[in-house]
């Protein structure tokens, strides 16, 4: 009987994780002319999807072969902060976003050299998507971030092949092991310059993927890779709180603290949590005792979250987490600066 309720606790608890990540339609980034005011934000992709032939598009399967490419995304003049402004047919540019312009690279070293051709001796960021994302969603994600936060230097996606669906939790995390080789690869392919260096953003299960795969240059004692990782953000990081602790310290010494960015209203990680045997996820924690000891800064925007949604990337989808970061930013806040606990939004 035991097991029995358990297995029915179970159920339940996935059916409410499907809910809270399945409201929203899912839609498709689309092929459009630029709108004079609208503002180009180039993506480079590196992709492990398996090309869908019958799309033609990247969907969830696994390839063993990397494909590199170039999207040049439309931001429209009347883009809000935190807003994928999302087409459902043919995209009006001056109100939505669109694809105005791709370029498919022959190999990684072409595209290398794409990227770097305007940005040499530069820091590119490099952002890993979460769990149940497609790549049309990591690409206008991604687009999204770049002209609120405004990065400089080129932006890497590296989209891995989550199944884009959130009946695909455990394919995903599976994909996440599947993807490190390929994301080392590609850290090295960005960091061949002389001054070269990356800047990893890794949302949710992707920031699992992030820290996995640190660990695996870590481990091939590739101290030199490190020394060219800039800095690293986790955001809502769907990782157990002691996994990331022998993360970091098989990782260990980078120039700068690694960033945690959590959120105790982060439904989806509390759900996870469920799944985990209660065990807390590094995205919500609420204390920093949980990472004492590690070179580590946590900003909590648990006050900046707006109530929209499952508020799993609050500091991107929140206009008012977005405008606290840029100031933090603006006024200094490199890793090394940040307390170790940061809290954004707190009264006084």
């Amino acid at each position: 009987m035991p097991f029995l309720l358990r297995s029915s606790r179970h159920v339940v608890l996935c059916a409410a994780l499907l809910l809270t990540v399945s409201c929203a339609p899912r839609l498709v980034a689309r092929n459009a002319l630029p709108h004079p005011a609208a503002s180009i934000e180039p993506v480079y992709v590196a992709t492990s999807r398996k090309l869908d032939r019958t799309g033609p598009d990247f969907g969830g399967a696994r390839s063993f072969t990397l494909q590199h490419f170039r999207a040049d995304i439309s931001i429209p003049p009347t883009h809000e902060t935190g807003q994928i402004e999302w087409s459902e047919g043919a995209p009006d540019t001056a109100r939505e976003f669109a694809v105005v312009g791709t370029r498919i690279f022959a190999n990684a070293e072409e595209m290398r050299r794409a990227v770097r051709a305007q940005h040499a001796n530069s820091e590119a960021t490099v952002f890993v998507h979460g769990y149940n994302n497609t790549l049309s969603e990591a690409m206008y994600r991604f687009a999204q971030m770049r002209a609120d936060f405004r990065f400089p230097g080129p932006g890497v996606l590296f989209s891995w092949q989550s199944a884009g669906d959130p009946r695909g939790y455990i394919y995903d995390r599976d994909s996440v092991l599947f993807a490190r080789d390929d994301l080392v690869r590609t850290l090295r392919l960005l960091t061949q310059g002389r001054g070269d260096t990356v800047l990893l953003v890794g949302h949710s299960m992707g920031a699992q993927l992030t820290m996995e795969a640190l660990r695996q240059i870590a481990i091939g004692e590739d101290r030199h890779l490190l020394d060219r990782v800039s800095g690293v953000v986790l955001i809502s990081p769907d990782i157990g709180p002691d996994l990331f602790r022998r993360q970091v310290q098989t990782i260990g010494k980078l120039r700068d603290p690694i960033v945690v960015v959590v959120s105790q209203q982060d439904r989806v990680l509390g759900l996870a949590s469920l799944l985990f045997g209660s065990k807390k996820r590094l995205g919500v924690i609420d204390s920093p005792d949980q990472v004492e000891g590690l070179d580590v800064r946590v900003v909590d925007v648990t006050a900046l979250d707006d109530g929209n949604g499952p508020s799993h990337f609050t500091p991107v989808t929140s206009a008012k987490a977005v405008d606290a970061i840029r100031e933090l930013a603006a006024s200094g806040g490199r890793q090394q600066s940040l307390l170790p606990w940061t809290t954004l939004g707190a009264p006084g």
